[in-house]
């Protein structure tokens, strides 16, 4: 089993670059759009079922992103952030958990704080280099493109949890 996997209950995700590519698209009236994957949205749906909560830290704002975390049900969604580890704490608090009951998934440098606390960490393939070697887990997706899925798939299947997610779809 990997690193502390065992212990995770709550899924900490950054945005753009993870659950969006990281490229910013704007119309001709300058509003914003970003693209996000359903395979992602799949295994958020799922493994909250199973009970994981999950929370948003982004750098950024952006209407489109509550608007998705809401689809979502997230429990956390933290926009415009500097400091994401003061965030990640007062998920502690607000949860009762411990850092390795946490997991997270960034791409950049902004993430190092997190990714050095937390109990396991993952980032997409296109992530920062730098970032990769620090992640216990490197999805073979690129952000936006179903690296949260395979982030979320390994962790049920490393908790003995994804074979429940496919019987359930077989006995339906």
């Amino acid at each position: 089993m990997s690193r502390n996997v065992e212990n995770i209950k709550f899924i900490i995700l950054d945005v753009d670059g993870t659950l969006t590519d990281g490229k910013l698209y704007y119309d001709n009236n300058g509003i914003e759009t970003k693209s996000f994957s359903v395979k992602d949205g799949f295994a958020i749906v799922e493994a909250r079922e199973l009970g994981f909560k999950f929370g948003i830290i982004t750098g950024r704002e952006s209407k489109i992103v509550e608007k998705r975390a809401k689809e979502l049900k997230f429990e956390i969604i933290y926009q415009g952030i500097k400091n994401k580890l003061e965030k990640i704490d007062e998920i502690c608090n607000i949860y009762n958990i411990k850092y390795e009951e946490i997991a997270y998934m960034g791409d950049d440098i902004n993430d190092i704080p997190a990714i050095k606390k937390v109990g396991f960490t993952a980032a997409p393939n296109d992530a920062d280099n730098f970032i990769k070697e620090q992640v216990d887990f490197v999805s073979t997706k690129n952000g936006g493109d179903g690296a949260v899925r395979e982030f979320i798939e390994h962790i049920l299947k490393e908790k003995n949890l994804w074979k429940n997610i496919i019987e359930k779809y077989l006995n339906k």
